[in-house]
């Protein structure tokens, strides 16, 4: 058990205090900052508290919210020996940098990437960027347009190892592996997030190291980053967790499901209660000890309020398990991004009380509640940004977050890291951007999904 950094009743109850007096600010004020536990920090990148700003360093844009990039660069400066990184994709010019001089100044340096995103954009060809479908050709369009510095729409030898994050890194000699090292292509995405810093702090977060990710869409002025959030975790016992998944993948060679069974591991810091669980799951194993299952015991325990801002929300089981709350009076609300929204395997539909059909047929084991709840949409963000976080707050007290988006995939095919923190001052943060996202959201059954169901009746009867 862990028992450094012990903190006062009387922070807990500031912490609550502020979230409660400062999430309703006046039209032209910025709520105030919330207090951060010392063993845990929590940071987001379209954080609007008063006094949270930073200018981009790749647009020279200035807003509101935490520089995610910088965060990671500050803790990351703080290495005597190692940074280990396991990511599913990096394409940040300044972090790549920090780790070369870091590499350079003799801290051992290893990433691993998904086989996806494992090779630099500066080296594809005119073939295979033509072969990209419409969101890759967007990426490389935008990653293209960062790395020619001199807008003559060529890249330079010059520019490429300059600006293209992957060959930073391999030009320092990092050596990076990604999840075809097995001679496998695993079996599903490498969409781990986390940074292990001298096996004394861990960097969790729902982003993946891009602008898109953290700042913003180069070639978008108005592109905040996709809503995203990073966690900093200030304890060797954490840290000697995910060493040991690192390790599977770093030194075993193994992704996905060539992993045995990792069973959670459970940790103490100070007031905090901190669950972490790996996935894939084995299909053999009871659904109970999975990942997915330890999401569902978790939402259990709620007995006043459960507040989901989720990517994408497809697993069934957990649909029904909020259903059960919704029936015991639990209040529940969700976000979903609007690109998975209002699909026909989304639960966002199931807790709307309506289904809607692909090729006349319902999702299997559909289950649309016959009392339907109107408090789940989706939120107004900047054009061309995605809600990406992964979380749930659960009574104001528990937050359920991760990589690990809540799907069969995450569960069964996917390397992922979840965790479930116990905390109320974390969980006001959480609670704090999810008012954020919510105070604008578009909730209820849009009226283009309506009109498909009248559609779909028609043309289905038979």
């Amino acid at each position: 058990m862990i028992t450094r950094f012990l903190f006062s009743i009387s922070t807990i109850f500031s912490s609550l205090f502020l979230l409660t007096a400062c999430d309703h600010p006046t039209a032209n004020s910025r709520p105030q900052t919330l207090p951060q536990d010392s063993s845990i920090q929590v940071y987001f990148n379209q954080n609007n508290a008063e006094g949270i700003n930073y200018t981009d360093p790749y647009r020279k844009i200035t807003r509101s919210g935490d520089n995610l990039e910088q965060i990671i660069i500050d803790t990351i400066q703080t290495a005597k020996t190692s940074v280990d990184i396991a990511v599913q994709e990096f394409r940040l010019p300044n972090l790549a940098q920090e780790l070369a001089a870091l590499q350079k100044k003799g801290v051992k340096v290893r990433v691993i990437l998904e086989n996806q995103y494992s090779r630099p954009l500066s080296q594809l060809t005119v073939n295979e960027i033509n072969q990209l479908d419409g969101r890759d050709r967007n990426s490389y369009q935008d990653y293209f347009a960062l790395i020619d510095q001199n807008k003559d729409k060529k890249l330079s030898s010059q520019e490429i190892n300059q600006n293209d994050a992957l060959v930073i890194l391999k030009n320092a000699n990092i050596p990076i592996i990604n999840d075809t090292a097995d001679s496998s292509k695993g079996s599903g995405l490498m969409h781990h997030k986390f940074i292990l810093i001298d096996q004394q702090m861990v960097i969790v977060t729902s982003a993946n190291f891009t602008l898109s990710d953290t700042i913003g869409d180069f070639n978008n002025a108005q592109s905040r980053g996709n809503a995203n959030h990073l966690i900093k975790i200030i304890s060797s016992e954490i840290a000697k967790v995910f060493t040991q998944e690192f390790n599977l993948m770093w030194q075993n060679h193994q992704f996905g499901v060539d992993k045995s069974y990792r069973p959670p591991s459970q940790a103490q810091l100070g007031q905090t209660n901190l669950t972490i669980k790996f996935s894939p799951n084995s299909s053999k194993i009871d659904w109970h000890l999975t990942s997915n299952g330890l999401i569902e015991k978790t939402l259990d325990t709620a007995t006043q309020s459960v507040d989901l801002a989720l990517f994408v929300f497809s697993e069934q089981n957990l649909a029904n398990a909020l259903k059960k709350r919704h029936q015991q009076n639990v209040t529940i609300r969700a976000l979903i991004d609007s690109n998975f929204a209002f699909i026909n395997y989304s639960e966002a539909l199931d807790m709307l009380g309506v289904a809607i059909r692909n090729k006349c047929q319902y999702e299997k084991n559909n289950n649309p509640w016959k009392n339907p709840i109107t408090t789940v949409g989706i939120p107004q963000l900047p054009l061309g940004d995605k809600l990406h976080h992964k979380f749930a707050v659960i009574d104001n007290q528990t937050v359920i977050t991760g990589s690990h988006n809540w799907s069969a995939s995450a569960n069964y095919q996917n390397d992922e890291t979840l965790l479930i923190i116990q905390n109320p001052i974390i969980a006001a943060h959480f609670k704090r951007e999810f008012e954020r996202l919510y105070k604008n959201a578009s909730l209820g059954v849009p009226k283009f999904i309506q009109d498909k169901i009248k559609q779909d009746n028609k043309k289905c009867k038979n």
